[in-house]
């Protein structure tokens, strides 16, 4: 057997088990399997605890259930948290909320490139059908789940396509900092490199573009997996965004004055 580089997959989550329920069982479902699942977990309740729990029967993956106290919205440094955590030198990034088409791991590992990271695309769920499944706690098959969901091309899954467009589809100009947080991967000495995620940024907005940005700063090519590793986003109202102006701030001074390394990042919990 060839060797592949081990990844670790690192979930956030908050308080929404019924998602991560959904979630897990699409991981489960994968044609190859992530070599550990890390939790973040931004301060759930006991329910949380217990599901993630029940997870360790069903898998031989290892898991890590990474938590901190509810202090409000701090993603930034549940993430950090969990990155260091992290037994692998790649680490494959999502949100709780998401289901995986079952050939994502294997996608973003097929893409795995040094001195580079990628980002991919998400498809909506509609609200109807995400309230339907959550209250059925049953994963239904990837073909139902793309007839009742948006973002069509999204979804749509063409490999030889995918490493054409890597290093072409939304990379430079105005997408240069685009990212899909709840879908990246990266490498972890590359994110410990820039120490992390910058946990200033506490409330929804930027703080993955505000990564991505020093990892680009840092020399480090972003590559964008159209039509490959695609997740199934559930529906839910909107986070509170009153912190998006800071954040943005806090992005930009990264933008204007090149910054490579964060202050307030990972280098704490290593």
């Amino acid at each position: 057997m060839s060797y592949r580089t081990k990844v670790s997959l690192l979930i956030t989550t908050y308080n929404w088990p019924e998602a991560l329920e959904l979630c897990f069982q699409s991981i489960l479902n994968q044609y190859t399997p992530p070599d550990e699942v890390v939790f973040a977990d931004d301060g759930s309740k006991d329910p949380t605890r217990i599901l993630i729990e029940s997870f360790r029967e069903k898998t031989d993956t290892p898991i890590q259930h990474i938590w901190q106290e509810d202090d409000g919205f701090q993603l930034a440094k549940i993430r950090n948290k969990a990155i260091a955590a992290c037994k692998h030198p790649y680490i494959i990034q999502i949100d709780g909320d998401l289901i995986l088409n079952p050939y994502f791991i294997k996608d973003h590992i097929n893409h795995i490139k040094p001195n580079s990271f990628t980002t991919g695309s998400r498809v909506n769920l509609h609200e109807p059908y995400s309230k339907k499944i959550l209250n059925s706690g049953i994963l239904p098959p990837i073909s139902e789940i793309k007839r009742n969901s948006n973002n069509f091309f999204n979804g749509l899954r063409i490999p030889y396509l995918t490493k054409f467009l890597s290093n072409k589809y939304k990379t430079k100009n105005k997408y240069r900092d685009f990212t899909r947080g709840c879908n990246m991967a990266y490498w972890r000495d590359d994110a410990i490199q820039i120490n992390g995620y910058n946990e200033n940024m506490i409330g929804w907005g930027s703080e993955d573009k505000e990564f991505v940005t020093r990892m680009i700063n840092n020399g480090k090519e972003k590559r964008f997996l159209k039509f490959s590793a695609i997740v199934y986003h559930i529906w839910h109202q909107f986070s509170n965004r009153s912190s998006q102006n800071i954040n943005d701030e806090i992005y930009q001074k990264s933008v204007n004055q090149t910054i490579i390394k964060t202050q307030n990042g990972i280098n704490k919990y290593l």
